[in-house]
């Protein structure tokens, strides 16, 4: 890592927090930002929440699970890019001088880091536990999220000022360390008195959870959840701890946890997938989600799935059609099954629109940008019980049902992704009704893996990217359910053959590799004892998928 990651610098929500003062001496006015600058810990928080999704800031922008989405998105066929020849559309990974899939990287030990530190030393200080508390719940899902993009990484030696050069650390360590921070934010959280607020938490919580510590115990609980959950080829794997942790975690819509933007016209301040901040200009709804969207998925043969006109773009023929992976427009077909871009542009065209009337969804300026939600718990939580056996498939077939109304019902129940979508193909209780009634969904006997993790994958469509990205991996992408026979991601084609990127030597993705502008040109030693050096580093499975 490059000894700036250690450097303190403090982000607010619109860029860099300016301690300036016209009455005061210059030295005064234009602070050292290396130097060790007490501020507000309530001016820290903005800017620390801001990098959940995409923060701006001088010293560099776009750090947080958004801008990895645009290639991981990719892997799992959320989406292609509209002209052949890409190497995540390949699953490829970062090659040369590039910094693509280090924006998790960065957010973690940089734009969050010791910012987040800072707030908790100072929060401890001050006795305001809630921001102690909100801090290692923010810390606990940036190491789980870290160490699920890249596999090892610097834990033991992270945050050290007096280091250039750090040592990796193996995944269990950090999953491990997942559970204890977990553990030790709901202390906190649960503590009242002295600095505890509720208002003054607010004032740094004002884009996330508006200073409620419930919902704040609710998210720890879901990060634990998903921790266990995540282990599922182990032979340890706790499918009672999975759902132990689903019960006290995020389980209504109006717990989820969501980034939220001022929309002030400010780069910083609106969605990273809007047209204003323009980094989905080349993208296009892949086939494998329109076929499974559209009745065509071998799982869900013959339903329209309602959410398809929120999530996905028609064609100038009215229907639904998707690009293949590395093929662009010549997978697609004639010209009028060509679906528009995501803003509701034309399929050939990459230019970010004027406004967002035409866009839907997180496609938006000012959509709020979902970082959990209760739908992908409900669906942990019937994998869970599925995966119990025998004398659980009532409990699991419940939990799946409730998934499916918490995805609907957070499409349907804010006008945030209602705009836009034509009144004709709203969702409204009788559509998602009809919808539930259909055998092919909710069959009158058991469930299946392959129908809950379908489910998953489609509640989270466009921003759980990187979780969706867990699943598939779990699966290996092309695992078999055992009470079908057939694919758990039924349908799912990974590249193959030329549309595989050369240097995988004929082999999936399982990671990312570390931010090149830290790993690549200052810690070589530490990559090379974990192989990073290797063409096909992206390709190592990671110890959480394997048994």
């Amino acid at each position: 890592m490059k000894k700036i990651i250690n450097r303190l610098t403090y982000l607010t929500a619109a860029g860099v927090l300016m301690i300036t003062s016209c009455t005061k001496k210059i030295d005064e006015a234009y602070v050292n930002p290396n130097a060790t600058v007490r501020v507000p810990v309530e001016t820290l928080l903005p800017g620390i929440i801001g990098n959940f999704v995409g923060s701006s800031a001088a010293a560099g922008s776009a750090y947080g699970v958004a801008n990895d989405g645009l290639y991981v998105g990719r892997y799992i066929q959320n989406w292609g890019t509209n002209t052949s020849g890409n190497q995540y559309d390949q699953m490829g990974g970062a090659t040369g001088a590039s910094d693509v899939l280090g924006s998790v990287w960065a957010m973690h030990y940089f734009g969050m880091g010791e910012n987040l530190n800072k707030m908790i030393v100072w929060g401890e200080e001050e006795k305001k536990w809630d921001y102690v508390g909100v801090g290692y719940a923010i810390r606990a899902w940036s190491w789980l999220t870290l160490t699920n993009m890249y596999g090892e990484a610097i834990f033991r030696e992270a945050f050290r000022p007096e280091q250039l050069v750090f040592n990796y650390d193996p995944q269990p360590d950090i999953y491990d360390e997942v559970r204890r921070v977990c553990h030790v934010a709901l202390n906190y959280l649960d503590r009242t008195g002295d600095g505890v607020s509720q208002a003054n938490l607010a004032l740094g919580d004002a884009y996330f959870y508006n200073g409620d510590r419930t919902k704040w115990k609710k998210f720890v609980y879901t990060v634990l959840a998903r921790s266990f959950n995540h282990l599922t080829n182990k032979g340890t794997y706790q499918p009672d701890s999975v759902i132990y942790y689903c019960n006290l975690g995020i389980t209504a819509n109006a717990d989820n946890a969501t980034a939220k933007f001022a929309n002030t016209g400010i780069t910083g301040t609106s969605n990273f997938y809007g047209p204003y901040r323009a980094n989905v200009g080349a993208l296009r709804q892949s086939r494998f989600v329109v076929n499974l969207m559209s009745g065509l998925n071998s799982t869900f043969l013959g339903v329209t799935d309602p959410r398809i006109a929120y999530y996905l773009r028609e064609n100038p023929n009215g229907t639904y059609k998707g690009v293949l992976m590395n093929k662009g427009g010549s997978g697609i077909g004639p010209l009028g099954d060509s679906c528009q871009n995501f803003w509701g542009g034309s399929f050939i065209s990459t230019t970010a629109p004027a406004n967002d009337n035409s866009c839907r969804y997180i496609f938006r300026n000012g959509s709020p940008f979902p970082i959990i939600t209760a739908a992908e718990v409900h669906f942990m939580k019937a994998e869970a019980y599925l995966r119990k056996g025998p004398g659980f498939e009532a409990q699991a077939k419940q939990a799946y049902i409730d998934g499916i109304n918490a995805s609907f019902d957070f499409l349907s129940g804010t006008a945030d992704y209602h705009n836009s979508v034509p009144t004709a193909k709203q969702i409204t209780p009788a559509l998602k009704a009809a919808y539930l009634a259909s055998p092919v969904i909710v069959p009158a006997g058991n469930i299946t893996r392959s129908q809950i993790m379908l489910q998953k994958y489609l509640a989270m469509y466009g921003y759980g990217t990187i979780e969706t990205w867990v699943d598939m991996r779990r699966y290996h992408y092309t695992d078999l359910d055992p009470a079908t026979g057939l694919q758990v991601y039924t349908d799912f084609t990974p590249p193959s053959g030329i549309d595989l990127f050369t240097n995988n030597n004929s082999k999936l993705v399982y990671r990312a590799r570390p931010r090149y502008n830290s790993e690549y040109l200052y810690n070589i030693k530490a990559l090379n004892s974990v192989g990073g050096l290797a063409l096909d580093y992206n390709t190592k499975e990671q110890w959480f998928s394997q048994p």
